[in-house]
Parts: structure tokens; sequence; C-alpha cells
């Protein structure tokens, strides 16, 4: 008895019964065995996933900031310079030399920052694009498809502005606000309009459909769709819901010329019957 507690094992004699006990022994030792082996698996598991989760991650990161979905938006800008610009030649050309649609594109990622709410990054693009093209798009605007900007030099649009689709945008155009309020200060452009070189859209303004706004106007009050506007302050000079071609913007009314050429005439009238009242009372003193 003694012997059996000092020891620090314990061998077993050679018999049936302890011959079928080694055998149990060693078929619980290989049960065990696949246990480790599974709860190492178990413990690679938690790293394999977060393995897939940050690659997922990158790609909705790089999809998210860095990719364009709107592809469809982007060949309309494209393909619109060729319906619009006779100088447009080929496509080489309109790629390579042509500021208005590579302002578009700049703004167009820059915008999809600004919606995401990235710091600093949208307003650098901006400024990129500004200091190449010298069109200066704030990334809050919001450009519809097809809008074109021929030349484009000096060209200023606002962050709360908004475009629509298929617009015509001279140089020196601005599309600015009127003051320090803040909120929607900018104006909304709508479809199929002509803005003039040099023309001002200033304030919270509605330009409805099919509008013309001669070069160098003012525009300072709301306009109705289908309208022709021109002067400073800007007037609607025109009505019409016949719809024009989309550059025939030279064809604007002369508002100036037609009130001097009134003016001109009725002074003709005042010194004709003016004569004619001298013509008589020299008559009546001669007789």
């Amino acid at each position: 008895m003694t012997t059996l507690l000092t020891s620090n094992t314990c061998t077993l004699p050679n018999t049936t019964n302890n011959s079928t006990l080694r055998k149990g022994q060693g078929n619980f030792r290989s049960q065990v065995k696949p246990k480790a082996n599974t709860e190492v698996a178990q413990e690679n598991l938690p790293l394999e996933s977060n393995r897939e989760l940050s690659s997922s991650r990158r790609h909705r990161f790089w999809y998210k900031y860095f990719t364009f979905p709107e592809l469809d938006t982007i060949l309309t800008d494209f393909q619109v310079i060729f319906e619009r610009d006779p100088a447009a030649r080929n496509w080489l050309e309109v790629l390579c030399c042509y500021p208005g649609l590579h302002a578009l594109l700049l703004h167009r990622l820059a915008h999809k920052l600004y919606c995401q709410r990235v710091p600093l990054i949208p307003r650098l693009i901006s400024h990129l694009g500004r200091f190449f093209t010298g069109i200066e798009i704030h990334p809050g605007a919001q450009i519809g498809q097809g809008v074109f900007i021929d030349h484009g030099m000096g060209v200023v649009i606002g962050e709360t502005a908004i475009i629509g689709d298929y617009s015509l945008i001279y140089q020196g155009v601005t599309l600015g606000g009127t003051g320090k309020e803040t909120g929607k200060r900018h104006p909304t452009i709508g479809q199929n309009v002509v803005v003039g070189a040099g023309a001002k859209v200033l304030g919270n303004l509605n330009i409805g459909d099919n509008v013309r706004i001669g070069a160098g106007s003012i525009v300072l009050r709301h306009v109705p769709a289908d309208s022709t506007v021109v002067g400073i302050p800007g007037r609607v000079v025109s009505k019409s819901g016949e719809r024009t071609g989309v550059l025939e913007h030279g064809k604007l009314p002369d508002t100036e010329a037609t009130v001097t050429r009134a003016l001109v005439d009725r002074i003709e009238q005042l010194e004709q019957q003016l004569q004619t009242l001298m013509s008589d009372t020299r008559k009546s003193n001669n007789v």
C-alpha cells in the first residue's frame, strides 16, 4: 500500500482486464486528438472572417468614394458636345481640349465626395478644376446630365445652385447669391435653358424650362418657362410656348433699341406739332 502511494508511476500487471483497459485508454486518446484540431480550426475562423470583412469594407470604401456610378451621365456630357458645338470634330479633341467637360468630370467626383461628407478633399478637387479650366463650381452644386459649358472661362456656380438637364452655359456666367444668407441662396435652372455670355443670375430664383437669357443680362427675379430675358435688370420680353433651337440665343429682341426708336418717333411728332403751332401763330399775328 505504501509503495503505491510513494511511486509516481503505476505499472499494471499483464492481465486480460488490464489489456482491455489499455485498449480503452488508446481509444480514448484517439478520440481526444481530433477535438484539439477542431478547437484550432475554430480559433482560425474569427481571423478568416475578419479578413473577409476587411476586404469587403475596402471594396465598399473604394466604390463609395472613388468610383463613378453615373457612367451614363458622363457619356451624355460627352456626346452632347458634338450636338451643340460645330467646332467639335473628333472624340480625341473633345476629350483633351474642352475645359467644360473637364470641369464637369472633376465636379461630379467632388460632388460625390461632398455628399458623403468627406472633409477638405472636395474643395481641393474644385480648386484644382478652377486652376486648370477657369471654371469654378462648388462641390455642393447639383448639375444634371447633358449640361454643356462652352468655353467656360470665368463661369462661377454657387453651392446651392441646381442646373437642369441639357442646359447651355457660356463663358462669364455667374449663378451666385446676393448676400450672406444661409440655406438655399443660389438659383435653380430648369431644363434646356440657355444662359448667354456674361449673364448673371443672382439669388434664390427659379428659372423655368426652355428659358433664354441674353448675353450680359442680370436676372434678379423669377422667370417663367418658355420666356426670353434681356437687360439690366433682366426683363421678360417675350413669352412663347413654341420651343426654339437651343443655339438660336442670338435672336433676341433689342428692347433698348425699341424704346429708343419710340422716343425718337415721339420727339419728331412733337417737333412737327410745334412747327405747325408756330406757323399758325405767325399767320394770326400777320393778319
